[in-house]
């Protein structure tokens, strides 16, 4: 399994999760970073040894422009960049895959559900990315999808799984946000089994609530590639090495 630490941007600074509740999101204090600057904990990441890195852009999930500086700076300190930066139509995906930094493109672009206009938008964006490097991020609050769209009422999490494979989707984060930050665990490892007997080629990571090797062992017995990780990492219930260890 691998392990992709999280970066949470807001107000040009990384910011700690909690539950979803962006108001009250505050500037990380960190066992790995010296502060909370962007580009210092980059490279505190990259020199821990990790590469691949997941960049919620919370000021442009919320409706703001993408943080392209910021982008750049991290991409700078050795970091190959999964972004979500509030995607939801297809003008948007394209801006994303016009952004380079040294001539090196984000490595993944991130469709949330809590943006994304609906199905369509999804199907077009996924044609435009391609598989590869498109990442449709399952967004769930107490284990109920959260919708930017009403194109998206009504439907459970399953449901709109098997819509995103159909659209041509083989990546797939499952996030809850409650779970963020909170210490009590991630809790979405069944629905991470239902989408393992769904696809069985389906690239799957979570995320929300990791709080040490024994979370991310239950999420590996439950099919999952990956999981996101950011509090642990930090607070130093998880090192650096043990991520490693995982592979």
């Amino acid at each position: 399994m691998q392990v992709i630490p999280v970066i949470d941007l807001m107000n040009a600074q990384v910011v700690r999760g909690v539950g979803g509740r962006r108001d009250q999101y505050r500037p990380i204090q960190s066992l790995l970073a010296a502060d909370a600057k962007p580009n210092t904990v980059a490279r505190a990441l990259a020199a821990a040894g990790f590469r691949e890195t997941y960049v919620a852009d919370l000021d442009a999930i919320r409706g703001a422009a993408p943080a392209w500086s910021i982008y750049e700076e991290l991409m700078r300190c050795g970091l190959e960049l999964w972004v979500d930066g509030g995607l939801s139509t297809l003008g948007q995906a394209r801006e994303m895959l016009g952004f380079h930094s040294r001539a090196q493109p984000l490595w993944a672009i991130v469709a949330g559900l809590e943006s994304l206009d609906g199905p369509e938008a999804l199907s077009a964006i996924c044609a435009a990315v391609g598989h590869e490097r498109l990442i449709f991020s399952l967004d769930l609050k107490l284990g109920v999808p959260l919708i930017g769209s009403p194109a998206w009422q009504g439907l459970t999490a399953q449901q709109i799984a098997a819509i995103a494979l159909r659209a041509g989707v083989r990546r797939m984060i499952v996030l809850d946000l409650a779970c963020v930050g909170m210490g009590h665990g991630v809790g979405t490892e069944r629905l991470c089994r239902d989408l393992r007997c769904l696809d069985a080629g389906l690239q799957i990571t979570a995320g929300g609530g990791v709080r040490g090797l024994s979370d991310l062992r239950s999420l590996q017995r439950s099919g999952c590639d990956a999981a996101l990780v950011a509090s642990a990492l930090h607070d130093g219930r998880l090192t650096p090495r043990e991520c490693t260890d995982l592979r």
